[in-house]
């Protein structure tokens, strides 16, 4: 096997595991700690936080370290962290709050294998196969996010879901494993400069100052702010619309909606180009949260809108920064653009479960629908509408 071979399949792994974990860590906050929609947004606030925090200081450290063993040492440690949650729960030791503690430090290490790991990439596929990749990697982790769930619903019922957390733990260490396989030819960089401040404004220069690159990171921005908001109010009115179990199966409904996609944008993208492509997934993401509101079987349709929204967008605007951006400035790149993407779930998320809680949860999708679908239609008044892949 390959390189890319390896690679991929230590993403798919442990993405099947953190599906799993997806479903059964909510499980846990909304059934065993009956935790309100106000604390889901702060659970999955935990969960990005470190974005925020650190998501500058981490582009600087995986572009001055090599890429494959901090992937390797990022996987193993998430395996020990949610190894914790089974057995504070088998102590009775599990709370609210020792949970959100356990979901940002596995934020913390997932911001820094995250970095490696788009930066690692550019390094075994050529420039011209990159969307190829992206796209296969995209495909898979929605195979992932199909199968994911459905294997978290039935280990929820089969194991509880403090023991289905487990199965996440173990692909961290089968993911780790295989990268330490990886036979690629990796040298320590040697920044010119090693000053964090230089180093980190160098990062967000390139970012916000590129005349294609800024709209399209700012306009990222705003829609992971607003998605945040209506997935945060998902959760709880699914629960109650399909139970438990059913938004299992609701995740696995955009798992398959995100394949299809996936499966038609590269043609899509031959069509009518970049900008017409994010902006065109942006939009179907954003129908998928109104759609929910039409009665259950809604439901599972909005979720297959949102996922194929996701997959035909999804790989483009990765690859378009992956090639523009020199391999020098991969990891703050890609560090930067993630830290405040997911940052701005540490606003939306807590924001959407008060909208939940003190006016209802139907308003809070809406709101959260038609703010992604104004992000998603304004790149195409900027720049960025010019924008073009190498494929």
């Amino acid at each position: 096997m390959g390189a890319f071979g390896r690679f991929w399949l230590a993403d798919a792994i442990s993405m099947f595991g953190t599906y799993v974990t997806t479903v059964a860590v909510q499980v846990i906050a909304v059934v065993t700690l009956s935790a309100s929609a106000t604390e889901v947004g702060l659970l999955n606030a935990a969960r990005w936080m470190p974005y925020l925090l650190f998501g500058l200081i981490a582009g600087v450290i995986v572009d001055r370290c090599r890429r494959r063993p901090m992937m390797i040492g990022t996987d193993l440690g998430r395996a020990a962290l949610l190894g914790l949650i089974p057995l504070l729960a088998a102590t009775d030791l599990l709370s609210l709050p020792v949970l959100i503690a356990v979901v940002f430090g596995v934020g913390v290490l997932s911001l820094l294998g995250d970095a490696a790991f788009q930066s690692f990439l550019p390094r075994i596929v050529e420039p011209d196969r990159l969307a190829w990749a992206n796209v296969r990697l995209e495909q898979t982790n929605s195979v992932a996010q199909t199968g994911g769930p459905l294997l978290g619903s039935g280990l929820l019922k089969l194991l509880g879901a403090p023991l289905a957390v487990l199965v996440d733990a173990v692909s961290y260490v089968v993911s780790g494993i295989l990268v330490a396989t990886l036979r690629v030819k990796e040298t320590k960089p040697e920044p010119v400069e090693r000053h964090l401040l230089t180093e980190m404004r160098e990062g967000l220069r390139w970012v916000y100052r590129h005349r294609m690159l800024a709209p399209l990171s700012l306009s990222s921005h705003a829609r992971f702010l607003f998605t945040a908001m209506a997935s945060t109010a998902f959760v709880p009115y699914a629960v109650d619309a399909i139970g438990p179990a059913g938004l299992g199966f609701a995740y696995a409904a955009a798992g398959v909606g995100t394949v299809a996609g996936g499966g038609i944008s590269l043609l899509v993208h031959k069509r009518i180009g970049l900008a017409r492509t994010v902006v065109l997934g942006r939009l179907l993401a954003a129908s998928g949260f109104v759609l929910a509101l039409a009665g259950d079987w809604a439901v599972f349709a909005g979720q297959f809108l949102l996922g194929l929204g996701l997959g035909v967008e999804g790989p483009h605007d990765l690859t378009y920064r992956q090639q523009i951006t020199p391999d020098r400035l991969q990891g703050r790149c890609n560090a930067t653009i993630r830290s405040f993407n997911w940052g701005m779930i540490t606003i939306g998320a807590p924001v959407g479960g008060i909208i939940g809680d003190q006016l209802s949860l139907p308003t809070a999708l809406v709101v959260g629908s038609t703010g992604m679908a104004i992000a998603g239609a304004a790149l195409l008044a900027t720049p960025f509408r010019e924008a073009s892949l190498a494929v």
